[in-house]
């Protein structure tokens, strides 16, 4: 195997998991704090690269080039397959809708400060698909290509943030600590980890060669979960939890953490580093989802991969989440917050009960590997009730205490 497919591949694993789930991070964490919310970075790492270990057992242990709807169907069986297309279709469109929603002001501001004229937000939400939904419609290579530029991109200016940041940072704010709202972060951070769904493409992309992808999954899962930490001391070290200019208030209204960052430190090369940042995080992981999307539907579909079908498949992969950016405007922090349940159904539940089903490896039939099986389906089960109580008003007590 080329290193240079090493490279690409453990690339787009980072690029995939690196993104509008990041500009979010600080927000739902910014309330249990930044020592607990490590805790739960770890915890959510492991637990996520355990089930893309189960997930690429499952797919090398299928002849041909398998999607997720065919992994289950062949293991688990007709009530799978009918879950994972339901929770499959949510979870993808949830997270593209995100990230059209975090891109509109981005375009909008880059185009105004270029030209002076003001796009109207509605018509600043059709940018991204538009631009770079032609990388998608090229398939695995097409957006590689372009990945690594943007990668390239991502680095230099995560680069330039963190070296002017570090002397704004106020260890005073990392000491916040309040354990009562613990579980609030766990669907977010979840979510932020979900390179998942690349898996099958890489694959295919690798010759199926399960040693190389097993060092892919590590190392491209690894470079976010180290760059989410420096991000957690950068953000909640600078921008306090409650205040006009707050953490507090960016969840309140649906915005990310740049808002209150670039608001705060009143500099211009980091206002420029935050908005570079912002852009190429949400485009990486834009890129990686809608090309597993695309890659799902002509699977799923027995869509043939010609001109007129590859084009079809890309229309049905953008038309649902632009009904849904256009209907709700403030969608990026909703789109996600929603998307942790379905994370944990199809990313965490799925591949354990897929490889319940494996006979080879045989670690998956000996008591050890059943019982870290049952305990990786537990905490899918303890995701998916966090995020209900969340979604039905549970925790909006233990927030009232913060003023915006």
């Amino acid at each position: 195997m080329r290193m240079n497919h090493f490279l690409g591949a453990v690339l787009l694993v980072a690029g995939t998991t690196i993104g509008a789930g990041m500009l979010a991070l600080p927000i739902m964490t910014a309330f249990v704090g930044f020592g607990l919310s490590l805790a739960i970075f770890f915890i959510c790492w492991f637990f996520m690269l355990m089930t893309a270990y189960f997930f690429l057992d499952v797919n090398c242990s299928l002849k041909g080039e398998v999607n997720l709807i065919s992994m289950v169907h062949k293991t688990i069986g007709n009530w799978g397959k009918v879950l994972a297309w339901v929770v499959y279709l949510l979870l993808l469109y949830s997270l593209i809708a995100a990230y059209i929603a975090a891109s509109a002001p981005l375009f909008k501001t880059a185009l105004h400060q270029m030209t002076g004229y003001h796009l109207p937000n509605w018509l600043a939400s059709f940018v991204l698909p538009f631009v770079f939904g032609g990388f998608v419609y090229l398939g695995t290579l097409g957006v590689d290509l372009i990945n690594r530029l943007l990668m390239f991109g991502l680095v230099i200016s995560y680069v330039l943030l963190v070296g002017f940041l570090p002397e704004h940072v106020d260890g005073d704010l990392l000491m916040h600590f309040d354990i009562k709202t613990l579980l609030i972060p766990f669907p977010v951070v979840i979510t932020s980890f979900g390179y998942h769904i690349i898996i099958p493409t890489l694959t295919t992309y690798m010759n199926h060669d399960r040693k190389q992808l097993r060092r892919v999954l590590f190392v491209g899962s690894l470079i976010p979960l180290f760059i989410y930490i420096l991000w957690q001391v950068l953000i909640l070290g600078i921008v306090p939890v409650e205040g006009r200019d707050s953490l507090a208030a960016a969840w309140t209204h649906g915005k990310t953490a740049i808002a209150p960052l670039v608001d705060i430190v009143n500099n211009r090369w980091i206002k420029m580093g935050a908005q570079f940042f912002a852009f190429f995080a949400i485009i990486t992981s834009f890129l990686g989802v809608s090309l597993s999307l695309s890659d799902f539907l002509i699977d799923g579909l027995k869509i043939k991969k010609s001109w007129k079908g590859k084009l079809g498949a890309l229309i049905l992969t953008f038309l649902f989440p632009m009904i849904f950016v256009l209907t709700y405007p403030k969608g990026f922090i909703l789109a996600l917050e929603y998307a942790g349940a379905f994370v944990a159904i199809l990313l965490i539940l799925l591949p354990a009960l897929m490889a319940w089903h494996l006979k080879k490896p045989k670690f998956y039939q000996t008591p050890r590997g059943k019982a870290l099986l049952i305990i990786v389906m537990l905490f899918a089960l303890f995701i998916v009730a966090v995020d209900v109580l969340e979604q039905s008003g549970f925790y909006k007590p233990l927030l009232s205490r913060y003023h915006v």
